[in-house]
């Protein structure tokens, strides 16, 4: 697992963390049951407060997405999305996506170019990869 951060990102760090790691259990590097550095782990790998990995855990355990327990490794819990989507789950998305539109519209996107972009990080995001093999023994 490779987390980075970058400085000049608005999102507060905790986000990046937990968006970088969705992206990982997307595109299946990361599968059901794998472990998580811990967050002592993390912290000291990228320089940062340890309650600010533990918060982004933390978004990732409410969504659903990590098993978090005290005195454990975090442990992805689900990679893929089953079934019927909750409600409240699908208006909080829509509210997501609704706003970055306005926003790319407000710094002079076209609606075209907005729809090209999103057409194109779906094909990216959605496109099968192959694990990589451990060769470490």
């Amino acid at each position: 697992m490779l987390i980075s951060i970058n400085e000049r990102d608005p999102r507060p760090i905790y986000m990046q963390i937990a968006r970088q790691i969705k992206e990982q259990i997307q595109t299946e590097e990361l599968h059901r049951g794998d472990e998580l550095p811990s967050v002592r782990e993390l912290a000291e790998s990228l320089g940062i407060n340890l309650h600010t990995v533990r918060r982004g855990y933390q978004e990732l355990s409410d969504a659903g997405l990590l098993s978090v327990r005290l005195g454990r490794r975090a442990r992805v819990f689900r990679s893929t999305p089953s079934g019927r989507i909750p409600d409240e789950i699908r208006a909080s998305f829509v509210d997501r996506v609704r706003e970055l539109l306005v926003d790319g519209l407000l710094v002079g996107f076209s609606a075209d170019e907005l729809r090209e972009l999103v057409g194109r990080e779906i094909k990216e995001l959605a496109a099968p990869r192959s694990r990589p093999i451990d060769t470490e023994e």
